[in-house]
């Protein structure tokens, strides 16, 4: 029998995963009261437009234009309007009032985390964020609790479904970069803007988010390396096939020790390829998934769908249970585990390997001045696949096509490697670079 007080709940934004919130607190009320030990009465949602259209019913009584009046009184808020202002000030209106706060915003957490947790910590209030990656995916409670107490290594994360979606489309269906993301957007999984997702925003906000949990230190949205996967080609994404690779796009997390022998944190996000053989390399559509390696508890990995709106809702709603019992057992929030301080290392202190693909000369002699060149760099060749095209009509030599893979190097030396190709006259083009992940 459940004999503690109802908890009040108010919900701020209406959208495809707050009306899934509303339509599953309404259908399952009951019982998520009988987990917590209290009922969990909504109290109101905040909208900017009460006559907007919902993918969910919503009691007209319960709709509001005033946030800031819904927030006083409320025992948890949920934050779910997406963005930066105004869903940083009604937080911290929530928090400072003494509410806890479940959010999925994560270009929020990326961005104004270290704010929001410090002002959660002072006044003995509770941040909750599973749905801010990976949507359904539980990753953040995993990696805050249950390997708290391990030695996280690496992650390796596809955590964005529309760009997972558009790799994958080309590679099992053979289209172009520019007609996959013309079917995600008529299928739902592209916004009519799709930048935040094929830049990789979206991505390197979520690995900002992952690198400061498995690390225990703060990674700034600004720290992470960002690249998007818009200048992949379908003969790219064909040659990774040949190869026994597939393109995906990667957020990539680990700890590093750079040339002078400091230990510190990469967070990164890039198109990288990836063996067949791993397990990221299933992940197929717009789902989501998660790898990660650590030190006691070895590999594992998280997957599921990374968006949706009653996907997401899950996740939202498996927070308000957790802000729910923290209420009826009692006790201040548990701070973020921010105080190892490890430096972020740039890019460059990364060390990878890399998939380069070379328009050449086809004349003796060509393929000894890009080994020499290699070698001068400090980057050893691990394989080199050479294709000659058909000599044109009027007899004039087809330039050759040279795939080098390389063993693992630093970025920087990569990098230098790669520049120094492009200016020399036995090399036409640069055709495509790649970074080898996973293996």
């Amino acid at each position: 029998m459940i004999e503690y007080r109802n908890l009040r709940v108010a919900l701020l934004g209406a959208g495809s995963v707050g009306a899934q919130v509303v339509a599953q607190l309404q259908k399952h009320g009951d019982e998520l009261a009988s987990r917590v030990g209290a009922g969990l009465e909504l109290v109101g949602v905040a909208v900017r437009d009460i006559d907007a259209p919902r993918t969910a019913e919503i009691p007209r009584e319960l709709l509001t234009t005033d946030a800031e009046s819904l927030i006083l009184g409320a025992d948890i808020v949920i934050e779910l309007i997406g963005g930066i202002e105004p869903a940083r000030t009604l937080i911290m209106q929530a928090l400072t009032s003494g509410a806890d706060v479940v959010t999925a915003n994560k270009a929020l957490i990326a961005t104004h985390g270290p704010e929001l947790f410090a002002m959660a910590e002072q006044v003995g209030a509770q941040l909750y964020y599973e749905a801010a990656v990976a949507g359904a995916i539980p990753i953040i409670r995993p990696l805050r609790d249950s390997l708290a107490g391990d030695h996280v290594q690496r992650i390796l994360g596809i955590v964005n479904g529309t760009t997972n979606f558009i790799l994958d489309r080309m590679d099992t269906e053979g289209q172009s970069l520019e007609d996959a993301l013309a079917t995600a957007t008529e299928l739902g999984y592209a916004e009519a803007d799709p930048t935040a997702d094929i830049e990789a925003y979206d991505a390197a906000q979520k690995a900002a988010i992952l690198a400061s949990l498995a690390f225990h230190t703060t990674v700034p949205i600004e720290s992470v390396y960002r690249e998007g996967i818009t200048a992949i080609t379908a003969a790219q994404v064909e040659a990774a096939r040949s190869a026994g690779y597939v393109i995906k796009l990667l957020a990539i997390c680990e700890r590093v020790t750079d040339a002078e022998g400091i230990d510190g944190v990469s967070a990164r996000v890039y198109p990288a390829l990836v063996p067949r053989t791993h397990p990221l390399a299933a992940v197929h559509g717009a789902k989501n998934a998660v790898f990660v390696e650590a030190e006691a508890a070895g590999d594992l990995m998280f997957y599921g769908a990374g968006a949706g709106g009653i996907e997401t809702a899950s996740a939202v709603l498996g927070d308000l249970v957790s802000a729910a019992r923290r209420h009826v057992v009692g006790g201040p929030g548990v701070a973020e585990s921010t105080n190892s301080d490890l430096p972020i290392l740039p890019i460059g202190s990364v060390t990878t390997r890399y998939h380069i693909t070379l328009l050449v000369n086809d004349r003796t002699g060509v393929l000894a001045t890009i080994a020499a060149l290699f070698s001068d760099h400090g980057v050893s060749v691990e394989t080199v696949v050479q294709t000659v095209g058909a000599p044109s009509d009027d007899g004039t030599p087809a330039p050759a096509t040279l795939v080098i893979g390389t063993h693992e190097a630093s970025e920087a030396a990569l990098a230098a490697t790669v520049t120094a190709l492009s200016s020399i006259d036995t090399v036409r083009s640069v055709t495509s670079v790649l970074r080898v992940e996973g293996s």
